[in-house]
């Protein structure tokens, strides 16, 4: 029992400050922006007091009202769970830093009122971020449906907010599919519940077996998180919605909402399903290598900036299931790697997105072919945008290098020579539409500064979050240790099987 019962309050405050918070800037809307950031900042620092947690204690479940599974609520934080909330925080600091200006009514109405997308951008952001941390915390798969499909439902409300034909049209093909895909894991989640008795991760690990139900279990899950994470060809949902929507909740979605359904389908492979189905983990790499190169040649055809990036998601998204063919014999190390591509691709995506919706503030278009001489108009914008696409492109220092570096030299020692040319030619296609963009902006021109048109803070968040994507490459030391405090798939090096984390027993129990 470790003695110190404060710290699981913090995990508990995750939760109840977004939700609480969501409801505050619904209900006094003429202050839904201050109570929104506020909410916003209570989060993030929720974050900080779990690492020392984790530090003294590694991988632990806190118990809500002191019962236990089966019976009762746990969550659980291991190393990859604070990753992961890790990098939701620096995301949503960011994006709705971003937001306060970018959302703000020009010219004021009259009344005072907000707008109707300023109004509920708050609430609906907050709640996706309750649902995006109850997510990473739950250990129970019945309460992580719930989670993912309070998180798809605010996330498709959010993608309706700005009001066009087009958005709407966007979050109503996103809703459908999002249904799909709920009712495909909740199809599973109700066949292990029926063979094995419980819901709980921990428990069903030590229960599930290659068995018949078991495989029809982990065929229904996996295809109903694929279509969430848009894995080709799946995909076709995503660039509507990712384009269509506002700059904000663009960069939320790419950033954060696509990889809960790929972290969600990371657990459930790890703990449950990882050794049933070689031939399924080929298929997803498969899947993932056409990804890579379809996403990237559509991304390098679009005229328009927004479509690009939403395309560029699709491309990045196929790199994280090469993984599970390489991991058959790469084991934790490639594991690692997937999910320091989940980090450095949230990073950078997010700061790209951020970095459109400032040009559009600036020039009302993102038509690439006409973002010519903007460089001199928005430096740091077009700085942001450069360092994202250095991290997208697999460049060093970048986080993204060493992500698709641990890739390919799996690829490489494994002899898996098709999936490291497909990664070779997924950089060079990358690099071709990151310049194709930074060509334009950069055509020299003697054009003045144009000073106060896109305001400061909307300029310095993505240039943060691009400099992150960065900086993630020299945090390697720091972050894959963490990555091993409980990680399921054992330890990043250099014995991969020496770790267990909480979902297959022996973690310490905190009950506040």
């Amino acid at each position: 029992m470790i003695p110190n019962l404060a710290s699981p309050g913090w995990a508990v405050a995750l939760i109840f400050i977004p939700l609480l918070g969501a409801m505050l800037a619904f209900l006094l809307p003429r202050i839904g922006v201050t109570l929104g950031l506020l909410a916003a900042v209570l989060t993030a620092g929720s974050v900080l007091p779990l690492l020392p947690m984790l530090a003294a204690h590694g991988a632990t479940n806190i118990r809500i009202g002191g019962w236990g599974a089966p019976l009762g609520i746990e969550l659980s934080i291991d190393g990859l769970t604070m990753a992961m909330l890790a990098m939701t925080a620096l995301v949503g600091i960011a994006v709705s830093a971003y937001a306060t200006c970018y959302l703000r009514p020009v010219p004021s109405r009259p009344d005072g009122q907000p707008d109707l997308q300023q109004r509920h951008f708050w609430p609906l952001w907050l709640v996706l971020w309750a649902a995006l941390n109850a997510l990473f915390l739950s250990s129970d798969i019945f309460n992580l449906y719930v989670t993912l499909e309070l998180l798809g439902l605010a996330a498709v409300a959010l993608t309706a907010l700005s009001g066009g034909a087009d958005a709407l049209n966007g979050a109503m093909r996103y809703l459908l599919v999002s249904l799909l895909g709920s009712l495909g894991y909740l199809l599973g989640v109700a066949l292990l519940y029926h063979a094995y008795g419980t819901l709980d991760l921990g428990l069903l690990a030590l229960r599930v077996g290659d068995e018949t139900v078991t495989r029809a279990a982990l065929g229904a899950m996996t295809a109903g998180l694929l279509v969430k994470t848009a894995l080709f060809p799946l995909h076709f949902w995503l660039p509507p919605a990712h384009a269509s929507a506002s700059a904000p909740v663009s960069a939320l979605l790419s950033a954060l909402v696509v990889k809960a359904s790929f972290y969600l389908l990371l657990r459930l492979w790890l703990t449950l399903f990882g050794d049933l189905d070689s031939g399924l983990a080929t298929l997803l790499g498969v899947l993932g290598a056409i990804a890579i190169l379809w996403g990237s040649i559509q991304a390098l055809r679009q005229a328009r900036l927004k479509l690009l990036i939403a395309y560029s998601t699709v491309a990045q998204i196929g790199y994280l299931f090469l993984a599970f063919p390489l991991a058959a014999t790469g084991g934790a190390v490639v594991w690692g790697a997937a999910v320091y591509l989940v980090l450095s691709h949230a990073l950078a995506k997010a700061a790209m997105f951020l970095t459109a919706g400032s040009l559009l503030r600036f020039g009302a278009h993102d038509r690439i072919a006409d973002l010519d001489r903007v460089v001199h108009r928005l430096p740091i914008t077009i700085g942001a945008f450069t360092l994202a696409g250095v991290s997208i492109m697999g460049l060093p220092p970048s986080g993204g290098f060493i992500g698709k570096w641990l890739l390919l030299q799996a690829a490489f020692s494994q002899g898996r020579w098709g999936l490291a040319l497909v990664m070779l030619a997924g950089g060079l296609l990358a690099a071709a539409y990151v310049f194709k963009v930074i060509g334009y902006a950069f055509t020299p021109a003697v054009v003045p500064h144009q000073a106060g048109l896109v305001p400061p803070t909307m300029e310095w968040t993505a240039l943060a979050l691009g400099a992150g994507a960065i900086l993630l490459g020299f945090a390697w030391p720091l972050l894959w240790p963490l990555l091993e405090i409980g990680m399921p798939f054992g330890a990043l090096a250099p014995d991969p099987g020496a770790a267990v984390g909480p979902w297959l027993g022996g973690p310490r129990i905190l009950a506040p």
